[in-house]
């Protein structure tokens, strides 16, 4: 085929960008750049799938710089730097449309109050369900006269880097400061927000601070920054797993959760205070590990993205909870993917040009 029927010179710069960027299956892509050796420069000097990375989740703008992590065992290939953001974004583009459903939450890191630590811990809400060896499991606030004082509640996830389209609560029947009451109530939130974020760089909180309002949820509050907050969702007065949807998937860069419990429900006889109480919570979702990592470089909240091409999934996968015994398998065939993906970047010959 002749060059003049190549259509990135036929139309120009500026309208085959407008082209190209419009494309959003991340294969398609692939596909155009390894039409021919120009395609796939041109794709790599306008950074195309940089583009399409942003246009899926608008927080890849704060990506400063790409970093490929050698492990001295496969040598990187010499390459340029558009070269290798080509690629690494190619893979992250990947992992956004290849999506395996996983709860996304590793550990529960604090409570904004907890009425009997450590019985009514946060981190019983990390066991599904509301009873664990024949004993209650659930988080319960302290009892509040005034039913609009809110809670917080704050979880680290699997990965600095996941998408997350749902998290679920199950409030708990029963709680306070007697397991079961008359009549079985259901200390619920009026309603419940969503925030995602990440400490500021070179914080450090101390792993023993757990769920005490102070220190830890003071330096929560001063030194984490939340990126992404979602909607406000209604909450029902039930004990089920109650789902809230976020209205997109919503990239959380830094790998920390905020649940906002916003209004009280119901009154304790007891002590005529109100209380939140909750069994069980879930993140749904997909960590993008062990492929990819980030760190926060600056207080403005840009960030490094690390890519790790020779990351072994079966070695370095965390298994989450939840996650179905397939899902590593699943996993190694997501990897086998990208790295099909990448020979095919660099052998644009099955259709060039000539």
């Amino acid at each position: 085929m002749e060059d003049s029927c190549d259509f990135i010179q036929w139309l120009g710069a500026d309208m085959s960008i407008k082209i190209l960027i419009c494309v959003d299956n991340p294969a398609d892509l692939v596909r155009a750049t390894a039409v021919s050796t120009s395609w796939r420069q041109f794709a790599i000097t306008n950074d195309i799938f940089k583009h399409l990375c942003i246009r899926m989740f608008p927080e890849v703008s704060r990506v400063s710089h790409v970093i490929e992590v050698n492990d001295r065992i496969k040598p990187i290939r010499n390459r340029s730097c558009l070269e290798s953001e080509h690629i690494v974004y190619a893979h992250v583009a990947r992992g956004f449309t290849s999506f395996i459903r996983k709860d996304c939450i590793s550990e529960a890191i604090a409570a904004s109050s907890t009425d009997n630590y450590p019985q009514e811990s946060i981190h019983h809400t990390l066991e599904p369900g509301d009873r664990v060896d024949q004993r209650p499991s659930y988080w319960s606030s302290k009892g509040e006269v005034d039913p609009m004082i809110p809670e917080t509640l704050v979880y680290k996830l699997t990965a600095s880097l996941c998408v997350i389209t749902e998290i679920n609560i199950q409030p708990f029947q029963g709680a306070g400061c007697c397991a079961f009451q008359f009549g079985f109530p259901i200390y619920s939130a009026k309603a419940v927000r969503f925030r995602l974020g990440h400490w500021k760089p070179g914080y450090e909180f101390e792993k023993n601070m757990k769920d005490e309002p102070s220190p830890l949820l003071r330096s929560i509050s001063e030194n984490v920054v939340w990126t992404y907050t979602s909607p406000l969702f209604p909450m029902a007065q039930e004990s089920c797993m109650q789902k809230f949807k976020l209205p997109q998937p919503a990239l959380c860069i830094g790998g920390y959760l905020q649940i906002e419990l916003l209004g009280r429900v119901k009154k304790q006889e007891m002590d005529e205070k109100y209380y939140i109480c909750v069994s069980h919570v879930q993140v749904v979702g997909q960590p993008l590990s062990p492929a990819f990592d980030v760190d926060i470089i600056g207080p403005s909240g840009k960030c490094a993205l690390k890519y790790y091409p020779n990351a072994e999934c079966c070695g370095s996968h965390v298994k989450s909870r939840g996650e179905a015994s397939s899902s590593p398998s699943r996993f190694c065939s997501f990897t086998a993917s990208i790295r099909g993906l990448e020979k095919m970047i660099f052998s644009p010959s099955r259709f060039r040009f000539r």
